[in-house]
């Protein structure tokens, strides 16, 4: 991406805004100062100004979170294609015919964030609700999502070469991440073992709206032991589940004309 155009204060903006959204409540005017390397009359200018904009909430200890224009925002963007209503009313059937967790994810830069989640009857449980983020390398969610991208996207987001490992099974570089995108391409599904947390894997598949542009992806997680039960099953499912919200989305945009 090209930066004639580019803004260094609302890129200094985002990066604030994505550093509440990992650690809310906890971080104060000069530790976000530190943390991202701005001045501290800059930052100032900056939290002030999205302060007035509701962009992020000071509260009474003096940390900051973020604010209710983020909430608004957030939910607009979602009645473009009701993505949340549609998950959960597809996801169900899902995990009725699977019986593991169904998840919904949005790729940010390097991360997935986790949009929802439909859980099972399984006693085995991911902690990856609504909200989090994690790094999209080392997860199925992010990789189908990551494998449209261009080459120039690409290098963008991943400058160096080693990757950090989630655990012993994470893709460790950024040449060995490009093979297996290039293979995901390929099958349209993409699959992780024990590459985000040891003892689960996970299989996803992407959403497209009505312009054929993916908006988001949908995953199954399950233990390692069931995986050898249900690899097939589950592959089955996700793209199923991915066609059926991603036609909801066309549906949408027609019927709005």
């Amino acid at each position: 991406m090209t930066r004639k155009y580019w803004v260094p204060a609302i890129e200094r903006a985002d990066k604030i805004i994505a550093l509440l959204a990992k650690e809310p409540s906890s971080l104060k005017l000069m530790d976000l100062a530190n943390r991202l390397d701005i001045h501290k009359s800059s930052m100032y200018s900056l939290l002030t100004t999205l302060e007035t904009l509701g962009w992020v909430t000071k509260e009474k200890g003096d940390t900051y979170a973020l604010g209710p224009t983020l909430g608004v925002i957030s939910a607009s963007y979602f009645r473009q294609f009701n993505l949340m209503q549609s998950f959960h009313q597809e996801a169900r059937m899902t995990v009725r015919h699977v019986g593991e967790a169904v998840q919904l994810a949005m790729l940010d830069r390097q991360d997935v964030v986790y949009l929802a989640k439909e859980e099972s009857a399984s006693p085995m449980r991911l902690v990856s609700d609504p909200g989090m983020r994690f790094a999209a390398y080392a997860t199925a969610l992010g990789k189908i999502q990551l494998s449209h991208l261009s080459a120039e996207e690409l290098d963008d987001l991943f400058q160096e070469e080693e990757l950090e490992p989630k655990t012993k099974y994470t893709v460790a570089t950024r040449t060995e991440l490009y093979e297996q995108l290039e293979l995901i391409r390929q099958q349209q599904v993409a699959v992780d073992r024990d590459e985000a947390v040891e003892g689960f894997c996970c299989v996803a598949a992407p959403i497209y709206n009505h312009a054929n542009k993916m908006i988001a992806a949908v995953s199954i997680s399950m233990s390692s032991t069931m995986w050898k039960e249900k690899e097939e099953l589950a592959r089955e499912e996700i793209i199923s589940l991915g066609h059926r919200i991603s036609q909801h989305a066309g549906h949408q945009k027609e019927e709005r004309g």
